[in-house]
């Protein structure tokens, strides 16, 4: 079963896209139904994975979630952890948190994809020669390996 139909992925797509489109930052979704493990230490093991910890400042976002577990969790890059509030991270979660108690995954997703965006507008301005490091799509996972 798929997490999303196409209309909310493109808009999820979309998102990220706008968002990114205001800073050399990067942003990555990864859904898997299941969490093997805890919501961190998964998101850790996908932004390996996505080589998000490859970008030239260190300015990579991964919001993880598991559809089925209902758990997620935000890994931001050192360059962010250096630049952004000590509480970013809980307010982005519990903007994010509020639509998806309320049922709206995606509103919740597209919540967390703006506040990141703007955080890392104001820290990682986009400039001229930037260029898209990582794909913006969706990484699907099962949550077996």
């Amino acid at each position: 079963m798929q997490a999303f139909t196409e209309e909310q992925q493109e808009k999820i797509v979309l998102a990220i896209q706008q968002a990114e489109a205001r800073t050399s930052g990067e942003i990555r979704l990864a859904v898997e139904p299941h969490c093997k493990g805890e919501p961190l230490d998964r998101a850790m093991v996908y932004f390996q994975r996505l080589g998000m910890d490859k970008t030239a400042q260190h300015n990579g976002v991964l919001i993880y979630l598991a559809t089925e577990d209902h758990q997620f969790a935000i890994v931001g890059d050192r360059g962010i952890h250096a630049r952004v509030p000590a509480d970013f991270w809980e307010k982005t979660k519990e903007r994010m948190l509020h639509h998806f108690k309320g049922g709206d995954l995606v509103r919740g997703l597209i919540e967390g994809i703006v506040h990141a965006g703007e955080q890392l507008q104001h820290f990682f301005p986009r400039e001229a020669d930037d260029v898209n490091e990582l794909p913006n799509d969706i990484t699907f996972g099962d949550g077996k390996e």
